[in-house]
This record gives C-alpha cells, sequence and structure tokens, in this order.
C-alpha cells in the first residue's frame, strides 16, 4: 500500500527482514526480501543473525548477508541493504566481527538497532565505532533516539542517517529553536 500511495514520488520505501530478533534461517530472509521488493520496497533493513555474531561464526553471517545482498543486487535499481547488529546487545569484539563482516560483504549500511532490544538502542560511541570499522558503509543510527540534540550527536558521530519514531518532535525542535 505504501509503495502504491508512494509511488512516484521521492520516499524511498523501506521493509525489515528478520525482525525483530534476526534468527531466520538465510532462506526465510532471502524469501522475505523477495516478497518485500516485489512488493515495492527500494530498501531492506536485515536483522542480522545476533547468535552468529555472538558465536563468531563469520561463514554463517558472511553466507547470510552475501546471500540477501545478492537479492537486493539482482534489481533494477539496486535495492540497498542495511544491516542491524543490535550494537547495544553485543560486546565491543562482538561489534568488530559484527561490523568487519559487514563492511567485507559490501552491504550499503551498517545500522545499530532495530529499537526494540531491551538492551538498548544507538550510543555515539558505537556510531563512532562502526564509522571506524565499516569505512565502506554508511551507518544508520537507530533506536532511542528521540531528541534534534541526540539526532545531532548522532550525525557528528558519523551517522549518515537517522531512525527514530519521534521525527516530527524532531523536526519541530529545529523550526523552533529549542534543541533539548
Amino acid at each position: 500500500m505504501a509503495a502504491e500511495e508512494l509511488h512516484g514520488c521521492k520516499v524511498k520505501i523501506g521493509s525489515a527482514v528478520g525482525f525483530p530478533l534476526g534468527a531466520d534461517s538465510t532462506k526465510i530472509k532471502v524469501a522475505q526480501a523477495e516478497d518485500c521488493i516485489f512488493a515495492g520496497a527500494d530498501e531492506i533493513d536485515m536483522v542480522a543473525d545476533l547468535a552468529a555474531i555472538i558465536e563468531g561464526d563469520a561463514k554463517y553471517l558472511s553466507n547470510q548477508l552475501l546471500a540477501v545482498l545478492k537479492v537486493c543486487r539482482s534489481m533494477r535499481p539496486a535495492v540497498c541493504l542495511k544491516v542491524i547488529i543490535e550494537s547495544a546487545a553485543l560486546d565491543r569484539e562482538q561489534k568488530i566481527f559484527a561490523c568487519q563482516i559487514a563492511d567485507k560483504c559490501g552491504v550499503d549500511f551498517v545500522k545499530t538497532s532495530t529499537g526494540m532490544n531491551p538492551a538498548g538502542g544507538a550510543t555515539i560511541e558505537d556510531v563512532k565505532l562502526m564509522k571506524e570499522l565499516a569505512p565502506n558503509c554508511k551507518i544508520k543510527a537507530a533506536g532511542g533516539i528521540r531528541t534534534a540534540k541526540q539526532a545531532l550527536e548522532m550525525l557528528d558521530a558519523g551517522a549518515d542517517r537517522i531512525g527514530t519514531s519521534s521525527g516530527v518532535e524532531i523536526i519541530n525542535e529545529f523550526r523552533t529553536g529549542r534543541l533539548q
């Protein structure tokens, strides 16, 4: 419905696969990505397999990212792939591992969070680390960003995009000049 309503305008349609836990198999994530794209998605936000990250299973994680990326790249025009790593749920070594795999696979973005994990969302430190470790990827900071000040801090830390459910409030803060 969103794709139909927004057809012909500059707004991109994004859809999530493996949401919210990332525990779906590669086959399921590939099928979800295909379904979303055929329904009109211009961008896919895939939740990475948290267990593979925690276990350090490079082969499984790489194969999964590459399989979904293959679907995205086979489309004309190519579909953007953002990989969500749930950075707040990971230790430093796990974040390094996830970012390096995503960068090596060539995904478009590494994203901090689904915004659903009880461990939390985006932090300035994680955005900086992700920017350093995935230099070929863009960074999307998401999860817990509720003010214009927080959004600006994430952008200053290296985020290329902000994911928030508080977009209207943030824009209103900018308009009124009352940054919180």
